[in-house]
This record gives structure tokens, C-alpha cells and sequence, in this order.
């Protein structure tokens, strides 16, 4: 019977078809090098050449990594020649190829095929070694989805980093993947093997950077004994091009330091930051730099001081800048400082000291003026700031998008920010140019993701959820890249190139963010979770102490209308955008549905474009959202022969969850606003489940994710 069983599992793999009694757990992200078909297996190299005098450790860990992907995915019997590593400066085999790498910069590469001594060879050139990384990954990805492997690509984004809200005692804020892949207790001493598959997953993308630690921060980062935990972390990271950043808490010169102020105008407290800076460089040479949130959410900052954000910015600058190291500054200042809009602050605050940071200052915004609601417009910072390189930020972990149990592809998310025309400097001045460099000619520019990565086996909480953190690699890479195209390569990595099974998934990953829309926040409402935790639906909450912690503060629905009025007669909070852009956010019908009650409050029977009431249209997407999920779970069942068992039924549960959380929603809101509107609901469209008063009474003392 063994036997049997043994010849059975030969021919799946032979025919190339997937083993579904070899249970995987996603450990191996979309670095699952898997046998490919016979047909297939002549084109894997069967040999790697370095420079037996290379001692770059990233070329070294691409040619390890060359290695590991030819002996899995050619069962060892490539015949696809040999590999050639390196850069001219390294390789005198490269060198004599006399490729063009001009326009690759620091971290491009080129992958080609050539004939040397009458036999067929495949270069991987650049002009680096973190080039020469990510050209093998690159040659590797093609390999594995079957297609021709030359290309030639660099990165349009220069820093491009996962920001991990990562607590000392293991705690991820709003992570829900369990705790944090950093042992900081057992480090430096013992350094998780697991790092390494970190940093290969992240090398594969071209992730360049990681903040170890929570933006907001403790002051003990900066201490001897935890810079050399985090020096630890990046002896791992090193050969696989990632530096190591520390979120920096504003106030540490009072903590650590003992001085009686933290004033980024005091002699003394610059005189501490520079010598913090240079004990840093002395135990990690590479590092990277700070991101700081400051005078947000009661962290301490240069205001508290009656400073600006740019004299606290310019401070750690200075002391960085000898080291070649930058700061990322966060424009989210969530502060009762603006009582009209909450919308409006960053704006407000950023706006006037365009010009006035340092050149190794990076204004960190946010994808949109809130908090990475599941829909908001582009941030107005964008494009307003000509002389300010602005990074933008986004969340990978789905604070707000059902945490890692809802299957919700962030990757159209991403692209439509990236899009969106700021027209700024006219038609064309899109996001995507203004965090690439190319708007305003900036040449430090920058792209960072919130990690939803944590110690489960998974990494991310879901299979679904890893595609994610590929999605942001991608973009960031290339802010112009198709999130179709990223989503049906993730895919094929991560389970099976057949066209029946790719490319259903990536039409359920690309409908999954608006039908997350649609069962949440549709029609351009926001923050309507519950407090604190987040999760789940609480548009009913009114009594917070703050206007703007309340969801009632931001669709301001009574018994007339709905919605958050930002044009002139409101808060104009169009006024902060550029003159196309606020021109057609100024006018409900101009304004289109996905962004209507963001920009303008309106009555229950306003007439929509197809002729139903808002209030019609407001429910019938309700229920539109919540039968796409019922949609994704029949589909997902039809796509059971293609996955092993493992990974298919933990994606089916949490497909249930997610309908019945979908419902949850979709119930709860329109109770919620029947109670105020007194309106029947439209024909075949289902009563809530429950009365109002039972979903009020809900409650999640325990819900992951939460701050510490």
C-alpha cells in the first residue's frame, strides 16, 4: 500500500498537479519552490557561478537562494545551463559581458540570456549586490509562473519599509497573527531562524527596511542592552538588503537622558540625540534612521514646546545626517486641534512648513486624510507639499477591513491611492509621481507598509492575508504596477499557475475590497467601528469625550440625511485640495458614489444617477456586499481540487466567518439607521436579524490587536 501511495504522489507531481494529502501550512509564503511540470523542468539552470573572490553577502545569499529554487523546482534535473551572479565591478565574467546597467541605479538588475562559448547562459547583472538579491528572486518568480525569465527592472521608490507596530512585550498593536516575530527576551543572544525566512520573504519583493519597534514608542529602544538586540536583528537582515529602523519616542532625552526638556531648540538635548546617534552607528553601522509619531495621540513632541513639526524633524536630522541616515515624520497628528473637521489636521498642520524640513526628512502621510478607513479619497497632502519628499504610508494589517479573518485584497486599495490625480501640477499628478520623486524631482523618496506579519505559522493570520504584504512589495517596487496583475502572480505562487484556478482568484481578490466596502462603509461613510477594539459595527456610538472618537461625529445621520457636509457651506475641507479635485468633490454629482457622504451630508430621498433614492441605493449595497461574500465561498468551493486540504478548509471557515460577520454588519447598520429614518426598507431587501438594541448590547473586552 505504501508503495502505492508513493507511485501516486510521483505522478501528481509529474503531471504537475497538486498533492492535496501533503497538507501545507503557508508557512513558505509565495516562496513554495515546488517540482514544476516536466516540460518545464529543462529550462531550470542546473548551475550557479559567483566570483570565486565575491564577498558581497548579498550576492552570496541570491546564489543560496538560486540553489535552494533549482533543486525544488527542477526535481534535479535542470538543463536550463547556468546561472552567472555578480556586477562588473565584482565579476570579471559579467564584466567581459559589457551588459548596460546604466539606468539600474544602486538596487536594479538585469536578467538576460546570453550565448557564451557556444552555450547558452543566463546573466543576473546589476550594478550592486542588493541588485544582483533581487534579480535572482526575480529570475526565480518567473521560473516558477512559466514565464520567459529575461527582464530588467529598478525600483521607482527608494526607501521602501514595513513599519512594525511591534510592542517590547511581544504585543502587536492591531496585529492579528499573533505576537511579535521579535523574541526581544531571547535576543541577542538567540536569533530565530525564523528572521531569515523573514528576510528572504521580504528580499523576494525588494523590501529594503523594517521598523522593529511601535510607532508609539518606548524610550527603552534606545538603551544599550535593546540596540544591541536590535544590532542582532540586523546581522540577520544584512545579506538580504534590509536596514533596520527604530521608531524614536520625542521625549527620550527626558527618560533616558535626565535633562529636564526635551525642546529640539536646546543645546543640550541636540548635543543627546547626536550622541545617541553616533552609540547607534557604533553598534549598528547600517542603520537606517527614525520614524517618529510626535503631539499625536498624546505622544510627546516638538509642539508640546511650542515647536514646529519640522524643528523636531530637523533635529534628529542633524544628528543623523553624518551617518547618512533620515527621518521618516509622520503627518498623523490625531489631536483635538481642529473641532470642524478631523479630516482637515495633517493639512492644516503640514501645509505652511513645506520647505522647511531638512533634505534627510521624509514626511510620512497616511494613503488618506482619516485613519486607513476601508474607502477615503487621497490624502490632500499630496501635491501640496512641492518641496517636501512625502512617504506615503498604508496599512497592511486590516484594522478596519475585518482583521486577518476577512479575505480582503488590499492591492486595489494601494493602486487606486497610487492613481488618483492630485492635478497638483496639473493633469498627471498623481499620487504615485509625488511618492516616486518624479512630481517635484525629490530624490529621497519613500513607500512604508504597517506589518500585519506575527508568529503564527502563517505569518499573517490567513494564506489570503500574505497576499498583502506581496501586494505592498510589489508597489512599492513599482507604484505604477497593475494590482490584477500582482494579485494573479501571488496566486500562482502561492498555490498553482493552472489558469483554472489563477485566475478565478484573482477575480474573488479584486471584487473582495469593495464588497468590504459595500457590508461596511459604503457610499463613502467612515469609522463606524466599534471603539477601541475596532471591530465590528458601532454607528450608534455618540458619548466618547472627544466629538471626533465618536462614529456619530463622522456620518452625522438624523432624521433628514446623512453624511459629513466637507464642502464650502461645511467644513471645506475640499478647499485643501487642488482645484480639479476639489471642483469635483465640491458637488454630489460630480463627486461619484464611492466618495458621496465622505464630501457632502444629504437627505434620505435624494435621487442617485439611476433614479433610486440614497437611501434605496444605501441598503441594496448592504446587501450587494454581503452576497458577494456569499459568492466568494461558493467559488472558493469550486476550487477545492486545486488546493491541499490544509489551506483549503481553514480559507473556507473563515470565508464563513466572514459572511456571517458580513450580515453582522450589514443588520446592525441598517437597524441603526432605520431608527433614525423611520424608513421601510426597499422590495426583497431582508429584515435585520435582530433588534437594534441587540447588536448595541454586543461587546469584545478581548479582541486581539488592542493597545498596550
Amino acid at each position: 500500500m505504501r508503495a502505492l501511495v508513493g507511485v501516486l504522489c510521483a505522478l501528481l507531481l509529474l503531471l504537475g498537479l497538486p498533492d492535496r494529502a501533503a497538507a501545507e501550512d503557508s508557512y513558505e509564503l509565495w516562496l513554495r519552490y515546488r517540482p514544476l511540470p516536466a516540460a518545464a523542468r529543462a529550462g531550470v539552470p542546473g548551475a550557479v557561478a559567483v566570483d570565486p573572490a565575491e564577498r558581497d553577502a548579498r550576492v552570496l545569499a541570491a546564489r543560496d537562494e538560486l540553489f535552494r529554487a533549482f533543486a525544488a523546482m527542477s526535481g534535479g534535473m535542470g538543463g536550463g545551463g547556468e546561472v552567472v551572479l555578480g556586477t562588473p565591478a565584482t565579476s570579471a565574467r559579467v564584466r567581459a559581458l559589457r551588459l548596460d546597467l546604466g539606468d539600474l541605479g544602486d538596487e536594479g538588475y538585469l536578467v538576460r540570456r546570453v550565448m557564451t562559448g557556444g552555450r547558452p547562459v543566463t546573466v543576473v547583472a546589476a550594478n550592486g549586490g542588493a541588485g544582483v538579491l533581487y534579480g535572482a528572486f526575480a529570475l526565480i518568480r518567473r521560473l516558477q509562473l512559466g514565464r520567459p525569465v529575461e527582464e530588467r527592472s529598478a525600483p521607482k521608490v527608494r526607501l521602501r519599509v514595513l513599519n512594525h507596530w511591534d510592542n517590547l512585550d511581544r504585543s502587536v498593536e492591531r496585529g492579528y497573527a499573533g505576537q511579535s516575530i521579535w523574541d526581544w527576551w531571547r535576543l541577542p543572544g538567540h536569533k530565530d531562524p525564523r528572521y531569515v525566512d523573514y528576510a528572504r520573504a521580504n528580499a523576494s519583493l525588494g523590501i529594503n527596511g523594517t521598523i522593529l519597534n511601535n510607532v508609539n514608542a518606548k524610550a527603552d529602544s534606545l538603551t544599550a542592552p535593546y540596540l544591541a538586540k536590535a544590532a542582532a536583528v540586523a546581522d540577520v537582515l544584512r545579506p538580504y538588503g534590509m536596514k533596520v529602523y527604530l521608531s524614536a519616542r520625542f521625549s527620550a532625552p527626558i527618560e533616558l537622558g535626565g535633562l529636564e526638556t526635551a525642546d529640539p531648540l536646546d543645546p543640550s538635548v541636540q548635543a543627546w540625540w547626536r550622541a545617541k546617534a553616533d552609540e547607534i552607528y557604533r553598534v549598528i553601522p547600517d542603520f537606517g534612521g527614525f520614524l517618529v509619531k510626535a503631539n499625536s495621540e498624546g505622544q510627546p513632541g516638538p509642539r508640546d514646546y511650542g515647536r514646529s513639526h519640522a524643528d523636531g524633524a530637523n533635529m534628529l536630522a542633524e544628528a543623523l545626517r553624518p551617518h547618512g541616515g533620515a527621518v521618516m515624520w509622520r503627518a498623523f497628528v490625531y489631536q483635538e486641534t481642529d473641532p470642524e473637521d478631523r479630516a482637515k489636521q495633517a493639512y492644516t498642520e503640514f501645509k505652511p512648513q513645506d520647505g522647511r524640513f531638512a533634505p534627510n526628512v521624509l514626511v510620512q502621510v497616511k494613503n488618506g486624510p482619516i485613519d486607513f478607513q476601508p474607502r477615503e479619497p487621497f490624502h490632500p497632502l499630496f501635491g501640496a507639499m512641492p518641496r517636501t519628499p512625502l512617504m506615503l504610508e498604508f496599512q497592511i494589517t486590516k484594522e478596519y477591513l475585518g482583521f486577518a479573518t476577512h479575505l480582503v485584497y488590499l492591492g486595489e486599495l494601494f493602486a487606486e491611492t497610487l492613481r488618483s490625480d492630485t492635478y497638483a501640477r496639473g493633469p498627471g499628478s498623481t499620487v504615485s509621481r509625488v511618492v516616486d520623486g518624479s512630481l517635484d524631482g525629490h530624490r529621497l523618496t519613500g513607500m512604508a507598509g504597517v506589518a500585519n506579519i506575527g508568529s503564527d505559522r502563517d505569518w499573517t493570520g490567513s494564506t489570503f492575508d500574505q497576499a498583502n504584504w506581496y501586494a505592498f512589495g510589489r508597489l512599492a517596487w513599482d507604484p505604477d504596477a497593475s494590482a490584477r496583475t500582482v494579485a494573479a502572480e501571488w496566486a500562482g505562487l502561492t498555490f498553482t499557475t493552472d489558469p483554472a484556478f489563477a485566475r478565478p482568484v484573482a477575480d474573488l481578490m479584486m471584487a473582495s475590497r469593495q464588497a468590504m466596502v459595500d457590508y461596511m462603509t459604503p457610499l463613502g461613510l467612515a469609522h463606524l467601528m466599534g471603539t477601541g477594539h475596532h471591530h465590528g459595527p458601532a454607528p450608534w456610538v455618540s458619548d466618547l469625550a472627544r466629538p471626533e472618537w465618536n462614529p456619530a461625529y463622522y456620518h452625522r445621520a438624523d432624521a433628514r440625511g446623512i453624511g459629513f457636509d466637507r464642502t464650502s457651506k461645511g467644513s471645506n475641507a475640499v478647499g485643501q485640495y487642488a482645484g480639479p479635485a476639489a471642483r469635483r468633490f465640491a458637488r454630489p454629482e460630480t463627486t461619484g458614489e464611492d466618495h458621496l457622504l465622505w464630501f457632502h451630508h444629504l437627505p434620505w430621498d435624494h435621487r442617485m444617477p439611476g433614479g433610486a433614492t440614497l437611501w434605496e441605493t444605501l441598503v441594496r449595497r448592504y446587501d450587494r456586499g454581503v452576497a458577494a461574500v456569499a459568492g466568494f465561498r461558493a467559488r472558493w468551493a469550486g476550487l477545492r481540487p486545486f488546493v491541499d486540504a490544509e489551506r483549503w478548509s481553514k480559507t473556507a471557515d473563515l470565508l464563513k466567518v466572514q459572511e456571517e460577520e458580513a450580515r453582522w454588519w450589514r443588520d446592525a447598520s441598517v437597524a441603526y439607521w432605520r431608527s433614525l429614518n423611520g424608513r421601510a426598507l426597499p422590495p426583497g431587501s431582508p429584515e435585520p436579524a435582530h433588534p437594534l438594541e441587540y447588536y448595541k448590547a454586543l461587546r469584545f473586552p478581548y479582541a486581539p490587536g488592542q493597545a498596550h
